[in-house]
This record gives C-alpha cells, sequence and structure tokens, in this order.
C-alpha cells in the first residue's frame, strides 16, 4: 500500500498537524539545492537541471563521500510508469560518465552559481578529504516525490530488491501548524547510506587520465628522523621504516616528475627524478656536479635504520631509501603550498592523477 505517516503536536493532548499538498511540488528543487542535508544523507551537489546525451535533463546530480553519483528526479505529474523509465533512462546515461564528464558538469554548475571552486576544493570543503581518483563507481537513482502511489512502490520495490537496480523513493510530506511550515520525509527502501552498484559496474571508477610522467611523494620529515632541509640541499626524497614505507618509493622510475609533499604541511618540491632507487648506506649523489656517498655528507637528519632480530627474521627491510631527484622547485617547510583540495596519500610515493593539484601547485611554484 503506498506510504503514509503523520505528525501530531503534544499539548495536554495530541493534536494531528494538517497535511498539506506541497506549494508547487517543483519548489523541492530549490530547497534540496539550498541545503542537500534534507536528503538525509551528506551530498554535494554538482549540477542541476543536466542535460543528458538524449536531449532531457536531470533535475539534480549529487555526489557522495565516494565519488559515487546520485540522480535525484522529481516526480511532479508524471504516471508512475513515466517517472520511473525517465530514471532509469538517465541511469543509463550517467553510469558512462568519465572523470573528465563529471568535472565538466560541476564546473558548468559552479559557472551558473557564481562559484569560484573547483570540484577538488568543493568535494574537501563538504566531506573533508581529497576527491578519490576514481569518480562515478556507482551511482543511485532517486525518485523525489510529495506523495506516492502504490504502483510506483510496487515498481521501485520490484526494481530494487529483485534485480539490485539501485533505485529509491524519498518521500516528503509537507505540514502547516499555526502559521508555520514542515516537511519530514522518509525513504522507502531501507537504503542506510550503502548505495549497490548495478551488477557488472562496480570496478568501472573513471579515474582521471595519467600523464605519464607525474607521480606524488609523501615525504616524512620528522624530528630525529630525515629532514626536508637535507633532502632540499642535496637532492633526494626517502623512505624507509619497513617494507610497506619505502616500496611504493623504489618504484619510481627515472625521469619521473615528483611532487613532494610533507604530511600536514604541504607541498615543499617538484623535481625530476635523476637516478635509482638506493639504500641509504649505498647512497650516491650529485653535490656540486661531483658524486658524493650520502652518508659522507654533513646530514642534519637520521638516516639509519631502527630495527631488532625480530625483523631481520621475517624479513623486513627496514632500510632508508634514497632517489635522487633534480630540484625544479624546493621551498623551506615554512613555505609549503596548501589549498582545500589538494591530493594527499598515505603511499611513500603513487602516480598523481589529480589535475587540480598539479596545475596549482605548478602555478604557485611558478614552473611549467
Amino acid at each position: 500500500m503506498p506510504l503514509e505517516f503523520g505528525l501530531w503536536r503534544v499539548d495536554d493532548k495530541p493534536v494531528r498537524v494538517v497535511t498539506r499538498p506541497i506549494p508547487l511540488e517543483s519548489r523541492l528543487e530549490n530547497l534540496i539545492e539550498a541545503d542537500p542535508e534534507i536528503l538525509g544523507r551528506p551530498l554535494l551537489l554538482i549540477g542541476r537541471q543536466v542535460q543528458t546525451d538524449h536531449g532531457k535533463f536531470v533535475d539534480l546530480l549529487g555526489m557522495d563521500a565516494e565519488g559515487g553519483l546520485h540522480v535525484l528526479e522529481l516526480k511532479r505529474d508524471r504516471t508512475p510508469r513515466e517517472v520511473v523509465a525517465q530514471l532509469l533512462d538517465y541511469g543509463s546515461w550517467v553510469q558512462e560518465l568519465g572523470n573528465e564528464q563529471v568535472r565538466e558538469i560541476y564546473a558548468t554548475y559552479a559557472r551558473g552559481r557564481g562559484l569560484a571552486t573547483e570540484l577538488d576544493e568543493a568535494f574537501a570543503l563538504r566531506f573533508g578529504g581529497s576527491a578519490p581518483e576514481a569518480l562515478n563507481s556507482t551511482h543511485a537513482l532517486t525518485v523525489v516525490a510529495s506523495e506516492i502511489d502504490a504502483a510506483t512502490e510496487r515498481i521501485v520495490t520490484y526494481l530494487a530488491s529483485g534485480y539490485g537496480v539501485p533505485v529509491n523513493v524519498l518521500f516528503f510530506r509537507y505540514f502547516e501548524d499555526e502559521g508555520r511550515s514542515y516537511l519530514a520525509r522518509t525513504w522507502l527502501l531501507d537504503e542506510a547510506e550503502d548505495v549497490v552498484p548495478p551488477p557488472g559496474t562496480k570496478g568501472r571508477g573513471k579515474q582521471e587520465p595519467w600523464n605519464g610522467t607525474d607521480w606524488y611523494v609523501s615525504f616524512g620529515h620528522e624530528p630525529g628522523g630525515r629532514s626536508w632541509e637535507d633532502a632540499r640541499e642535496y637532492g633526494f626524497v626517502s623512505a624507509g621504516g619497513g617494507d610497506w614505507f619505502s616500496r611504493t618509493l623504489r618504484s619510481l622510475p627515472v625521469g619521473a616528475r615528483v611532487f613532494t609533499h610533507i604530511p600536514k604541511t604541504g607541498y615543499v618540491g617538484v623535481g625530476t627524478v635523476s637516478g635509482e632507487p638506493q639504500p641509504f648506506e649505498d647512497a650516491v649523489l650529485a653535490v656540486d656536479c661531483e658524486s658524493r656517498r650520502m652518508a659522507d655528507l654533513r646530514l642534519k637528519g637520521s638516516y639509519r635504520p631502527h630495527g631488532g632480530p625480530a625483523d631481520e627474521e621475517r624479513g623486513e627491510d627496514r632500510r632508508e631509501w634514497v632517489v635522487p631527484v633534480d630540484w625544479e622547485r624546493a621551498v623551506p617547510r615554512e613555505e609549503a603550498l596548501w589549498r582545500t583540495g589538494f591530493f594527499a596519500n598515505q603511499n611513500s610515493a603513487c602516480k598523481l592523477r589529480a589535475r587540480f593539484t598539479i596545475e596549482e601547485v605548478s602555478r604557485l611554484f611558478g614552473i611549467g
């Protein structure tokens, strides 16, 4: 049967609050845009009246904290068959959107609202972290309605429960009480926070394209350990203390351009890898046009491995691994660059796909 619920004001006895039709159901679109929190889940709106490749327009398009997309379509006065069919058509379009297309949709939306933020900045402000490399790896389809009929309930339940189609109904009720207006909401299906991807689509995350050159390096500057002053002066990056920390750094190829980041500080250098990875004890660096053993240099930091017999028994490599770098620009730690939306990662090194970070760090450092 159609979903229904009520609201009562409690005085000396319960008084039922009058339910009214929402004045102009399309007003819901404005209310959701003004405050997506009324949906009951954290979403970043990235588009409104988004034109599809088929000449139709998606009412609202949002993104969740995992980079999944959410299509929100108002029922308005359409029949159950019309609104659900339209939503499924939008789903077939959305699932094919690549990373670049998603970013273009947000850029158009931001320009229309007079916003100067890039998607990465907006994502970080909304969710408090960097945008995932893969956008649109899942999607969800939602009918937004002020009332729901039995046919819509049957169709949506059949698709979602029987075939795993990520479709649901967000049902709003409008109340008036002594001159005040209220909105109440509920979901047709218990969806919680997780979006179930359509069969066969989970692994289809749309990553930003990698240019084949740029890498991210996390340089763990720490008291009593490695020193950024050393790295900046003598030209290197390093990592160690265990295989997990050094393995990704050792994968840096000669010729790679590295964007170097100090955790909780910011970006401090961009340079080109000029030599193969070497353990600290064997590392040789070019200093004043001559080759010098790193262990013979006057270093401010410590690069000796810290371990014991247990590590040796497990075969754990706790050595500090060093990768020579020719710095194009390197600044003191106090002048590190950081902006909301910049990429950060716990790995010592990884491919850098975040175009916003690459472009902004390059611009702020004054490099090409």
